[in-house]
């Protein structure tokens, strides 16, 4: 029995012993990595980080001319399909129907086989000939009639007795045969498809030989002389503009700034448009160049009516949240919530505020400033 607790007693001295060796070892780590934190001293510092440097734009309160611009889409005055006044077949399709062909007003397209027209003409001929000869005859018994009363002494009782109800329904007649005989020569001559006005043959839908009916579409024709714009506006952009503004002249130009012309106001502003409730501006353009194309979308600017007390600088002025940065006399940032009255290009125009100018506006603002915030302002070059 004593034997066995010496041996029970061994393996726990042994353990006892390894424990305090691992406390003394892990004792020294903890040391050593204390003493070897960085204890590097942090300085106070009094002064202030230096102010950001902020490029500024003086500007002063004046009258402006409001530009109002807009785009729109130019369009044809003339715009149709010719289609066919009478049936028949067509015989003749000239060089002038092909599409793609620039034609001019009176040029013929097609011819329609003539010879069921040729006979109604005749026909209708006959028939005044005929009209005029009743005519005659009636005429002729209303002269026997008076005179047969007059050496009679007596007078006629009634219209009846002069063979008068007879002469007006002759004359009549006579009236309906000639409308009969002009309408024939219509039908005639349009046998003879010509341009009815001056344009560009965009497409052609009939061809040689083809049998048409009244009505049928043969060509589209657009107008390449005379071009109008229908140019919406809404209601703020509307009460920018000089009224009234019919006669008044508006530039055209392309996307990219190229001028292309000027276009006269015709008529505009008397309704609203259904769809979108703005106001509705008709032009038709002046004197259109070789840069007028049917189709193009081109960029329609207005002068409008003068403005006061308004401030002009670079559409870049205008933060991404909607706001002007002034700097005031001490340096510090002002966050101003813009009246815009319009842009025109690459300018920005707002109201002024109040107080006395002139404003140092900041041309590029930063998403970082603040208001109250002190900066270096730096006027812009030129």
């Amino acid at each position: 029995m004593g034997s066995m607790r010496t041996e029970t007693t061994a393996p726990t001295k042994q353990r006892r012993q390894w424990i305090i060796l691992a406390s003394v070892i892990l004792f020294a780590v903890v040391l050593l990595v204390w003493g070897a934190e960085d204890t590097a001293d942090v300085t106070r510092v009094d002064t202030l980080p230096p102010a950001p440097a902020v490029t500024v734009l003086t500007v002063m309160s004046a009258k402006t001319n409001a530009k109002v611009a807009a785009f729109a889409e130019l369009r044809p005055r003339w715009d149709a399909e010719i289609r066919a006044a009478v049936a028949g077949r067509i015989i003749e399709v000239h060089d002038a129907a092909l599409a793609g062909e620039r034609v001019n007003a009176g040029a013929p397209l097609f011819s329609i086989e003539k010879m069921q027209y040729e006979t109604a003409v005749a026909a209708a001929q006959l028939a005044v000939e005929e009209a005029n000869l009743a005519l005659w005859r009636a005429e002729n018994s209303v002269t026997l009639a008076r005179a047969e009363f007059e050496r009679a002494g007596t007078k006629p009782p009634n219209e009846l007795a002069l063979r008068l109800p007879q002469l007006r329904i002759a004359e009549r007649n006579v009236a309906s045969a000639k409308a009969q005989l002009e309408a024939a020569r219509r039908q005639l001559a349009d046998t003879e498809v010509s341009a009815p006005f001056s344009g560009y043959v965009t497409s052609r839908m009939a061809s040689l030989g083809q049998t048409v009916t009244m009505g049928e579409p043969l060509i589209h024709l657009s107008d390449d002389r005379q071009y109008e714009l229908t140019v919406e506006l809404g209601q703020a952009d509307w009460a920018l503009l000089d009224h009234p503004i019919a006669g008044t002249e508006a530039e055209l130009s392309h996307r990219d700034g190229t001028l292309l012309g000027r276009a006269r106001v015709r008529q505009g502003g008397g309704f609203l448009d259904p769809q979108t409730r703005q106001r509705r501006i008709f032009l038709e353009v002046i004197d259109p160049g070789k840069g007028i194309l049917a189709g193009d979308f081109v960029r329609v600017s207005f002068d409008g009516r003068a403005i006061g007390d308004t401030l002009t600088m670079p559409e870049s002025a205008l933060s991404r949240a909607g706001y002007v940065w002034m700097v005031d006399s001490d340096d510090l940032l002002l966050r101003v919530e813009p009246d815009i009255f319009f842009r025109a290009e690459g300018q920005l125009v707002i109201a002024a505020p109040t107080g006395p100018g002139p404003w140092r506006v900041a041309i590029t603002p930063l998403a970082s400033f603040l208001p109250g915030q002190r900066v270096a302002p730096q006027e812009a070059e030129g």
